[in-house]
């Protein structure tokens, strides 16, 4: 401290700026370097674009749970922070712009030498090009068969090199890198709303604070830089579709939105599928099959489980004609004739197709998981037809099956997320704890979860992973939750197991013709058997199931609604013939060759010998709460709501209105006290307020009189003048009385009442 030698008062190296104004806390160090709190502002500056990057390594950790390498990820990345602080102080940009370029070309490499034979074979330059594209215009990272190995070889170069230039104070620089990188993100899909949020106001902090470091923090420049952050974060969070959300806004929408249908969640879904929450049935008729037997129809097969949702990974290839590979096992021909009632954007068939005809031959690809799928919308007045080879097997022949997988089934099929906890592992071997082989494991978790939770097309989406809440937390759900659960339940179990969308038969209208509907559309598991390939498992329960399709469909039929029947189907006719994922043992004959020649087994309850119960046919939803329980908002919903205060509170500050509120009430109410003189002072500065808004301000020098007899001439009346006559005394004579003080509050309240637009004014 030093004394001003002026006033003789003690005096600090920096001084505060002018108490209640913007930046009140900020000063300037003895380096010219401004500061906030107490701390740099390029503190704060760096610490920003340290968020930011956290949110690019955010969706890299999310990415590695998922596919594994978690562990590795987060050694690496830490690895590459700590090296880029180091290097930072002993390093210039050029010789870190190399090694960043060294970082970037051995990931590439390793990503390249991971990749499998049959990948390496295809790999191109114009491959690499059309697969950075299509990065860069939706592709999730998640479908990349190694994935792991990108994410890793991804992590290092645009870590070290951000975090390095933030590290040297080059925050711009250090923003467009990390920015570019979840940018990256965002337009695969993979960066969630509230993690993309998250990053753009670091980002914007950051360049924020940049500034405010190098142009000083005065006049209000922090509360603009909370105003225009606060702004943004609301914004951003009400539209409609926020990058990387999928559709999906921040905030909930408070008003009557239709619920999403099975149909368009399922089967409408291109590559990844969202576990959501409510849904509902659509009646109308999608598509007409000719058949030489009834089948589920087909339409993908998922292999990567996220946690929240299915991704099928791995590239198309142009069906190019032929017959296909087919099953591993026995199998039978099935020939199916598809035409469209709606325009489909799938390809519908018996599993497992081998080869295609028709209208959009030329025009159908082929996944890696084995299902045709149409490069474009096949049309009403289109058809076309599938040639499956369905897998012919028998209870027996399955259990007899090994456990000696492929490779490649191994690290497709039996994936979960690291993040998975170890309850789901220790419920699926309570649940398989009598099953001897991978066979009577799937008949053990399908049976469990028919038993044990109800059918529910009113659930809500739970938070967290997706199997784990259904198995603990919830009592009811619909096959989306089935599905899933027993695919998680057996990969627990080290069984091969994925999840599969489609239709199920529909309604028979002939001998070999069906009419299937959007309400036909379901989920349900394939689980995989040396010897004999993908057989089918539905754990969800078919009463209830069926039941609520046939009172969606009576309901659409009552409400006169359109595109629900054809020519051939029968209002009265809507019991829906179905097929099960396995043959019965009793109820099934087998062949000499030892396939079975029953097409339609029974169901799993009819060969258990359970009777479905009344109360699962209704399948009433039990896990709604009491409408009187207040329920707390996200916490999405209440960050949004926290940056709105703050911008609220720094608007204020700007524009200094709770200065002006505060003024104006003074003004208009005046509460006596105990001391006549403050009574006096305090009105008399009430009446000056008015006055100098009215009329002119005093002039510095002016004493109170010469200032009221001044505007006594423009038609100050005299009770005025008296109030200034009242002040004199209080200040410079003998005091005032209780009625003195009185008399000057009531001429400055009918002063103040009969201004009321200048009081006003005040407020501008």
């Amino acid at each position: 401290m030093s004394t001003d030698t002026r006033t003789g008062r003690g005096s600090n190296q920096s001084s505060p700026s002018r108490p209640g104004a913007p930046g009140a806390h900020s000063t300037t160090t003895e380096a010219g370097e401004s500061t906030l709190l107490g701390v740099p502002v390029s503190m704060f500056a760096v610490a920003a674009a340290f968020v930011l990057l956290g949110s690019f390594l955010s969706v890299l950790y999310e990415v590695t749970d998922v596919v594994g390498g978690r562990s590795e990820f987060i050694l690496i990345a830490g690895v590459t922070v700590v090296a880029a602080t180091a290097i930072a102080r002993l390093f210039r940009p050029r010789a870190a712009f190399g090694l960043t370029a060294v970082l970037l070309g051995v990931g590439f490499l390793a990503y390249i030498l991971a990749l499998p034979k049959s990948q390496l074979a295809l790999l191109s330059p114009e491959q690499l090009v059309a697969d950075s594209v299509a990065l860069l215009s939706g592709l999730s990272v998640l479908r990349l068969l190694s994935a792991d190995v990108w994410a890793l070889a991804v992590t290092p170069a645009p870590t070290f090199l951000a975090w390095y230039l933030a590290v040297r104070g080059r925050i711009a620089p250090a923003v467009a890198v990390a920015g570019g990188g979840l940018g990256m993100f965002v337009l695969t899909g993979d960066a969630s709303g509230a993690l993309t949020l998250a990053g753009v106001a670091a980002g914007i902090a950051a360049l924020g604070f940049d500034s405010l470091g190098r142009y000083g923090v005065g006049g209000g420049q922090l509360d603009v830089l909370a105003i225009v952050l606060a702004s943004m974060i609301v914004l951003s969070a009400t539209v409609t579709v926020l990058p990387g959300t999928g559709g999906s806004p921040i905030l909930p929408s408070h008003g009557v939105a239709e619920q999403p249908t099975v149909e368009a969640n399922l089967v409408s879904a291109t590559d990844r599928i969202s576990v959501v929450g409510s849904i509902s049935l659509s009646p109308d008729v999608r598509f007409e099959v000719e058949s030489t037997a009834p089948s589920y129809w087909q339409t993908a097969s998922f292999d990567r489980y996220t946690g929240d949702g299915w991704v099928r990974t791995g590239d198309t290839k142009p069906y190019t004609g032929g017959r296909l590979s087919g099953p591993e096992g026995p199998s039978r021909l099935v020939q199916q004739t598809v035409t469209p009632k709606t325009p489909l954007d799938s390809m519908p068939a018996a599993w497992r197709p081998v080869a295609v005809s028709g209208d959009v031959e030329s025009e159908t690809v082929v996944t890696q998981q084995g299902n045709f799928r149409p490069t474009r919308t096949v049309g009403t007045d289109e058809n076309y037809t599938v040639t499956s080879e369905v897998p012919q097997y028998t209870p027996a022949s399955l259990r007899r099956t090994g456990t000696d997988y492929p490779d490649e089934i191994r690290e497709r099929y039996l994936g979960l997320p690291d993040s998975t906890s170890d309850r789901v592992r220790e419920r699926a071997a309570e649940i398989t704890a009598e099953a001897e082989t991978p066979y009577d494991k799937a008949v053990a978790v399908e049976t469990w979860l028919q038993e044990n939770k109800r059918y529910s097309l009113q659930v809500s989406r739970p938070e967290g992973d997706i199997a784990e809440s259904f198995l603990f937390e919830m009592d009811a759900g619909y096959c989306t939750y089935y599905a899933s659960t027993m695919v998680v339940l057996l990969r627990s179990e080290g069984v091969p197991a994925r999840f599969v969308t489609g239709y199920t038969t529909g309604e028979r209208v002939g001998d070999d013709e069906y009419v299937v509907r959007g309400l036909d559309s379901h989920a349900w598991v394939e689980v995989y058997f040396e010897d004999t390939g993908w057989v089918r498992f539905d754990p969800t329960p078919a009463a209830p199931r069926q039941s609520a399709e046939s009172q969606a469909l009576t309901d659409a039929r009552e409400e006169g609604q359109p595109g629900v029947d054809t020519n051939e189907t029968e209002p009265q006719a809507t019991d829906q013939e179905e097929i099960t994922p396995v043959p019965s043992e009793t109820a099934n004959t087998t062949a000499a060759n030892g396939t079975s020649n029953v097409d339609l087994p029974p169901s799993l309850d009819e060969r258990l010998g359970i009777t479905p119960t009344a109360e699962a046919i209704a399948a009433e939803p039990d896990d709604t709460e009491d409408g009187l329980v207040p329920t707390l908002p996200s916490r999405e919903t209440m960050l949004v709501g926290l940056a709105a205060a703050v911008g609220v509170v720094a608007g204020a500050r700007r524009t200094r209105a709770p200065a002006h509120v505060r003024l104006a009430a003074l003004l208009v109410y005046q509460r006596r006290t105990d001391s006549p003189t403050r009574d006096v002072f305090r009105a008399y500065d009430r009446l000056e307020h008015v006055l100098a808004r009215e009329y002119r301000p005093r002039r510095q020098g002016e004493t109170v009189r010469h200032y009221l007899d001044a505007l006594s001439r423009v038609g100050l009346d005299e009770r005025t003048r008296q109030v200034g006559r009242l002040y004199e005394r209080a200040k410079y004579g003998d005091g005032v009385a209780r009625a003195d003080a009185d008399e000057a509050i009531s001429v400055a309240d009918a002063a103040v009442r009969s201004r009321l637009p200048v009081v006003r004014r005040l407020l501008t």
